[in-house]
């Protein structure tokens, strides 16, 4: 297990432990060293915004003191929706390793696919993001599904 990766599903159980959010949680990793975390925080701030990848973004843009991620690479738990992968490209962030695909996002009441068909897919990035630790983050998204008291979002 990718041990970016094993600090994204922490970042998310932290958010499902205090139903801030879907089981999505991010790292920026830059020289090797963490310089984002974030996790979905959409309930909580009453926010479609704070998708986990955007608080990572933004955590990482502050500490670092700049919006250019050049040389940064985001671990996520599920694949970024067309918001947070346009984020990604706009920050300049140079790869993006997700767990669980949109597929399965779907699956646990997500619609992401519904906005990355509206916008044409995304065929010509697939050297930009790779699929990591799939069945680790399967596992996390079961554990969401399997909660009955959750706002969902």
């Amino acid at each position: 297990m990718n041990k970016y990766m094993q600090i994204a599903i922490d970042e998310a159980r932290i958010g499902i432990a205090h139903n801030e959010g879907g089981p999505f949680g991010a790292v920026v990793v830059k020289d090797d060293k963490i310089v984002g975390t974030g996790h979905n925080q959409v309930v909580l701030n009453n926010d479609p915004t704070c998708h986990g990848e955007m608080q990572a973004i933004r955590d990482a843009c502050k500490n670092l003191g700049s919006f250019d991620l050049s040389g940064c690479i985001l671990y996520t738990t599920g694949e970024p929706c067309p918001m947070c992968l346009s984020a990604c490209l706009w920050a300049n962030i140079d790869k993006v390793y997700y767990g669980c695909g949109i597929e399965q996002n779907e699956k646990i009441g997500f619609r992401d696919k519904k906005f990355d068909d509206l916008l044409g897919g995304r065929d010509k990035l697939k050297d930009y993001l790779e699929k990591i630790d799939g069945d680790v983050c399967a596992s996390l998204f079961d554990e969401y599904s399997a909660l009955k008291d959750k706002t969902q979002y």
